[in-house]
């Protein structure tokens, strides 16, 4: 297809070549071309003109993920436009996609962005009035490029033309709106573009989350054209402060209102002729909306979408791969989780043991929501895991405890609360101890175990992977290794001689993720728990010996469990006490010799808070720990 120098010179719909894919509901993150918008009640309909432009510079994988095509800089870009003469009801789509036009442009790929582009416009081409594609030629390399990711002047040059050719496109339409989404910026929000356009301001921006402190949004710049840091900056990407605030820059992804005063002098390119800030794309857009007195808006009442993790200009595509699998998980925990478009192939998954024997996922029945996101977890790392049901403490009894020979460990309190042990802890406890029968019966040599609410650290499979190579190399014999705990004296533990990414366990609370050998397993049968049992994360530390309570060791014999811990960890719970999302079936549980069916929330236990000492090291409160030039 062909760019069309003026609407009235674009044929009607153009079908592109490619493979059709049956149409399916729910979200296409790729400039949410899937979904009918709401408009609010203003009477007037408005044409949706989503229009692809700019796919930049492109790096993503061989075998792209439809929820990111071309990763980097590039972008898609949709504009739309009042209906002149035309009302619509109260609940008026915005701009029936026929009404529309998408227009898509893609260069310098060393991927199949081209092929995934194709294959969508085949099945959705059809929806719009007139479809431009402007393909690449063969894939090229900037003069003095180092490599697919770094961004040369020319490189920078070309992103700006491409969408000042958007922007031209629109204007040529008679748009009255314009959004520009970068194709690693995924809006998960279908309700983005009204919520937008009845801000009523001429440059907006929904406020991306992502893995760090970075956004799509300044709140300072210098009078050079240099980040500017400000107290105001992490209390909007935290939303400690919501609404719409005016700020300097917003890139990556935001409207334009066309029609809004001014408007008719922001560009792209060539710059502005006073301009002497930095030749980048977003400086130069952001200077413009300065010298032409057009205000500039950030908004983070709602949450839009998320934004991928910039790699460095030496990385590769493997690391931005492993950036994105990484948002794709963040996002089943914090929601809303980013779906891949019904009209886009995708890569078959090939889930492996990664060389363990079984890899088991305690999950409750009753907790439907937690099983999917972990079993969704495993499956986008291409972790292979099997759901063992855990023992719901609620269904337990006295007369159950005693036929399963399940005691008390005499004198034993919660170390914060002093409450006894509670249901919740029983049942616990009985799923992990079936697993280690399972691995005794089975004679299985190693096996990883996870509970259903691990929050996984950024390359989970490949730095386990990795961990397991030096320890097998350095022939390390071991019984259990942490993969997640709350440390009580990490300055303690020493780091394994040989194996800088392993230390030696001291006292720890949780049992979220840890392999466990065959030798380890009996070690634990050996010592018969049921019979004096305390809750299993204070039960581990007895058996290696770390636990600093000498009359619940006296119980046990011998402590000679051989237990590690990775380093750094690489999982942690999805949500700390406290958290709005917070929920334990351990903490709020009844005692253990309750049979009344009361619930009790023991939240006195200082085990599920979060550990202060990860807020001093720097860490976003979830799995990467950012520097905070993150932020840029």
């Amino acid at each position: 297809m062909h760019l069309c120098p003026t609407p009235s010179q674009c044929p009607p719909a153009q079908q592109m070549p490619g493979k059709s894919v049956p149409r399916k509901g729910g979200l296409a993150p790729e400039g949410l071309p899937d979904q009918p918008f709401s408009a609010a009640g203003t009477g007037q309909g408005r044409h949706l003109v989503p229009e692809t432009a700019p796919a930049v510079p492109s790096t993503s994988r061989a075998e792209g993920d439809p929820r990111m095509l071309c990763p980097g800089r590039e972008e898609h870009c949709r504009c739309w436009r009042r209906r002149r003469g035309r009302r619509h009801a109260g609940d008026a789509r915005l701009g029936p996609r026929r009404d529309s036009a998408r227009r898509c442009a893609t260069d310098h790929n060393v991927d199949n962005t081209t092929e995934m582009l194709q294959e969508w416009l085949a099945a959705v081409g059809d929806d719009y009035a007139t479809v431009v594609w402007r393909p690449e030629g063969e894939s090229r390399s900037y003069p003095d490029e180092e490599g697919p990711k770094h961004w040369t002047k020319e490189r920078h040059q070309f992103l700006m033309e491409l969408k000042q050719e958007a922007l031209t496109f629109a204007r040529n339409w008679e748009a009255d709106y314009i959004l520009f989404a970068d194709t690693d910026n995924i809006l998960t929000n279908n309700q983005t573009l009204r919520l937008l356009i009845e801000k009523g301001l001429p440059v907006v921006a929904p406020m991306l989350d992502s893995q760090t402190y970075y956004s799509n949004f300044w709140c300072g710049i210098t009078p050079q054209g240099y980040y500017r840091r400000t107290a105001e900056y992490f209390p909007t990407k935290n939303r400690q402060r919501r609404g719409c605030f005016r700020v300097p820059m917003v890139h990556s992804t935001f409207l334009i209102s066309l029609r809004a005063e001014g408007a008719a002098q922001l560009a792209f390119y060539p710059p502005h002729p006073n301009y002497t800030w930095p030749f980048d794309d977003i400086i130069v857009f952001a200077y413009a909306c300065q010298a032409a007195g057009v205000s500039v808006h950030v908004c983070n009442q709602h949450r839009y979408g998320y934004m991928n993790v910039a790699v460095k200009s030496y990385q590769g595509l493997e690391d931005e791969r492993v950036n994105f699998i990484h948002l794709i998980l963040e996002a089943l925990v914090d929601g809303p989780p980013m779906w891949a478009s019904a009209h886009v192939s995708r890569p078959p998954k090939r889930p492996s043991k990664m060389g363990f024997d079984e890899v088991f996922v305690i999950s409750l029945a009753r907790r439907p929501d937690r099983r999917e996101r972990m079993l969704s977890s495993l499956w986008e790392m291409e972790i292979s895991g099997r759901v063992v049901d855990a023992v719901d403490g609620r269904t337990l009894n006295s007369s159950i405890l005693r036929s399963l020979g399940v005691d008390l460990l005499p004198g034993y309190q919660d170390p914060y609360s002093g409450r006894t042990l509670t249901k919740g802890e029983v049942g616990c406890f009985l799923s992990h101890y079936s697993i280690w029968e399972e691995v005794v019966a089975r004679s299985l040599a190693q096996v990883l175990v996870f509970e259903d609410d691990v929050r996984f650290e950024s390359n989970f499979r490949g730095r386990l992977e990795q961990l397991m190579e030096e320890v097998e190399a350095e022939k390390l014999p071991w019984d259990l290794i942490y993969l997640g705990r709350k440390q009580v004296n990490p300055e303690e533990e020493a780091v394994v001689e040989g194996l800088p990414h392993l230390v030696v366990a001291g006292y720890s609370y949780w049992t979220l993720a840890y392999l466990l050998s065959l030798a380890g397993a009996r070690k634990l049968l050996a010592s018969q728990p049921l019979r004096r049992m305390l809750p299993v994360d204070e039960f581990l530390p007895i058996m290696f010996d770390q636990h600093p309570n000498e009359q619940y060791k006296a119980h046990f014999w011998p402590r000679d469990l051989r237990a590690f811990s990775a380093r750094p960890l690489l999982a942690a719970p999805t949500h700390y006490a406290g958290d709005a999302e917070w929920l334990s079936d351990t903490e709020t549980s009844s005692p253990w010799d309750d049979d009344s069916g009361r619930l009790i929330s023991w939240r006195g236990s200082h085990k599920t808070l979060r550990d202060p000492r990860l807020d001093l090291a720097g860490s976003s409160g979830h799995s990467l720990h950012p520097h905070p030039r993150d932020e840029l």
